[in-house]
């Protein structure tokens, strides 16, 4: 690429690394959303997403720090609201502890992290720590996975109700509030990037923050893939079925 783009051919190629390199594509997402998967490699997804979402917060109250002004740091911190919830038992990292309870797990060992995979633990303080230490555009672009999440959202619950008799609609519910939370932010991070990225040098860092964040999400499935599926290497002090599980 030696032309800037077009802002609607710069959206198109932020959806074809959405269309060619999302975590939808992954076989271990195939697995979870077709019942293939049993209780205990499920409850492992369970576990280890969760260190995902509890930084998810982090990651946001990052970007507001950085924002240049008033009115965009109000946009974006409704995302803290949205996770951290406005109080105790609210909000989406509340939800997502009740899916791991839901799934079988107790919720001071999801709490605790002490379970999850070392690939797990790498990649999302890999993200937490790009959203820091890079530019604002691309802390802001590497949130575009958001525009490609309602559909996989959609096909997990579908997929999970249907084949797991231990996940009831009450377990899911964390997907509900994301399924118009999501395009909301989405929105807002894509006009955000169309409007700030100037230059080419800015296009290029934003197709790349976007192609570095789904490859935060891949990496983490790859974890769960290679120690629950296949070959069934679980790392010493990882999850195991007999682990603290209710």
């Amino acid at each position: 690429m030696t032309d800037m783009m077009t802002v609607d051919a710069l959206e198109a190629a932020l959806r074809e690394i959405g269309a060619r390199h999302y975590h939808n594509l992954h076989p271990f997402h195939k697995l979870l959303h077709s019942g293939a998967l049993t209780r205990p490699q499920v409850q492992a997804w369970a576990l280890n997403r969760y260190y995902y979402q509890s930084r998810i917060p982090q990651k946001d109250a990052i970007i507001v720090s950085r924002l240049p002004n008033a009115a965009l740091r109000r946009l974006w911190r409704q995302r803290l609201a949205d996770h951290d919830g406005d109080e105790t038992g609210d909000g989406g990292i509340a939800r997502w502890l009740r899916l791991a309870t839901g799934v079988g797990l107790a919720r001071d060992y999801v709490e605790s992290t002490a379970g999850i995979l070392p690939n797990t633990r790498f990649a999302v303080d890999a993200y937490v720590h790009f959203v820091r230490d890079r530019s604002v555009l691309e802390a802001v672009a590497s949130s575009l996975t958001e525009m490609f999440s309602p559909g996989i959202i959609a096909e997990r619950v579908s997929g999970m109700l249907a084949h797991y008799d231990f996940v009831s609609p009450g377990t899911l519910d964390y997907f509900n509030a994301r399924l118009h939370q999501a395009p909301r932010d989405a929105d807002f991070a894509l006009d955000y990037v169309k409007a700030q990225a100037c230059s080419l040098a800015d296009q290029q860092a934003v197709l790349a923050a976007l192609r570095f964040k789904c490859d935060v999400l891949w990496a983490q499935l790859d974890g769960l893939y290679s120690a629950y599926v296949t070959p069934g290497h679980v790392p010493h002090g990882a999850f195991l079925a007999a682990d603290d599980t209710a």
